[in-house]
């Protein structure tokens, strides 16, 4: 008797539906080379409030504009299209939560180095490439109140909406500063006072007893990898997390959530 065949779920009835819909589904519109669509309340919000930020075209349903309490017969600073959440799917794809806006922006320019002024904690990513990622870290980081988050200028996501979202905001709170040479930039911390702490789950202490000094710097790796030999060798420390349980390893990004509450409670004396 032949033995009916067996159905894994990529077989199924809805997993091949799923990918119809996704192979039929439009591709985003393409915007100009120098635009980045920022979408969701609390990232366009944030980016409405910015001074730093030029906008070029916010559109919206009309739901959306009272949310985020817009006059939409107020003369603005920017063009302002009162769309139906379609139009939306259009510029930003189907699977992006834009909760009925979409703010046309031009992106920030990067800072150097200078521009750290008198700042006691920052964020340095050693070849963090996910934009999920970074824009988790950076919510994170402004939550804790790092000044700033420091990045390759290679090696590192570009600013998108994909990042912004999950940044739910944060990307207009913090100074985010390129560097070409990662290393040679950790060296110039550590002369500027700041104490680099790269994060490693071998690392020789655990990371509270390891902080020192009323200025930090946390280094990341990217997952999988981790750091990198020579960022390894560059921070003036190596620290891990004490995780008793039965996994030793977290996503970066919740590492960087916990690493900053550990550096904030240090540099608040609470350590």
């Amino acid at each position: 008797m032949t033995k009916p065949p067996s159905h894994t779920p990529k077989d199924s009835h809805f997993a091949r539906l799923r990918r119809a819909h996704r192979d039929t589904s439009p591709a985003p519109e393409k915007a100009d080379d120098d635009t980045v669509r920022l979408y969701g309340l609390h990232t366009v919000r944030a980016a409405l409030d910015n001074p730093k930020r030029r906008i070029r075209r916010l559109l919206a349903t009309r739901n959306a504009l009272q949310r985020l309490e817009i006059d939409e017969g107020a003369k603005a600073a920017y063009p302002l299209d009162i769309v139906e959440p379609r139009a939306l799917d259009r510029l930003v794809g189907e699977d992006a939560v834009h909760q009925g806006v979409v703010a046309e922006v031009e992106a920030l320019t990067p800072l150097r180095l200078e521009a750290l002024g008198d700042a006691r904690l920052v964020l340095v990513l050693d070849q963090v490439t996910d934009p999920h990622n970074v824009g988790a870290i950076l919510r994170s980081a402004v939550a804790f109140g790092a000044q700033a988050l420091v990045t390759a200028s290679r090696h590192s996501p570009s600013e998108s909406g994909v990042l912004a979202k999950a940044a739910s905001g944060a990307l207009e709170h913090i100074a985010l500063i390129e560097v070409r040479n990662l290393a040679e930039a950790l060296e110039t911390l550590a002369a500027q006072g700041f104490q680099t702490v790269g994060l490693d789950s071998e690392g020789p202490a655990v990371l509270e007893k390891t902080l020192a000094g009323d200025r930090l710097a946390l280094v990341l790796g990217a997952e999988g990898k981790g750091l990198r030999q020579k960022t390894r060798e560059t921070v003036n420390t190596l620290a891990r997390l004490d995780m008793p349980g039965a996994i030793k390893s977290l996503n970066v990004s919740n590492a960087a959530a916990i690493a900053l509450y550990a550096a904030r409670r240090h540099l608040d004396g609470g350590a």
